[in-house]
């Protein structure tokens, strides 16, 4: 998969099946913090999909979608980095790290 991270680099990484996004991530150093360790309490794992990618996602789960309405920068591409599980129809996925991210768990 690759990450398109703040600055517009673009970081192609091994993505595992069954593995979310957030610990793809986590276990390649990129910069996302995750702080609810994929617990669905927070919205620091707020990645933006690829709009050809999209489509391809399972539909949020009503958690999900409230814990994106508190995230920072959201789109209409928007979903949580834990909730995006790699199968082999995601072979190839691209998300971009927003500009930013709120932490409420440490505020």
């Amino acid at each position: 998969m690759t990450f398109i991270e703040r600055d517009g680099t673009r970081r192609e990484v091994d993505a595992p099946l069954g593995l979310s996004v957030l610990e793809i991530a986590h276990a390649n150093d990129v910069d996302i913090e995750g702080a609810c360790e994929g617990s669905l309490a927070c919205s620091t794992c707020h990645v933006i999909v690829d709009a050809a990618w999209f489509r391809r996602l399972a539909e949020p789960t009503e958690d999900e979608e409230d814990m994106l309405d508190l995230a920072f920068g959201l789109t209409e591409t928007s979903r949580l980095g834990c909730q995006i599980v790699i199968t082999e129809a995601l072979d190839g996925l691209v998300v971009k790290l927003p500009a930013g991210s709120r932490n409420m768990l440490n505020e």
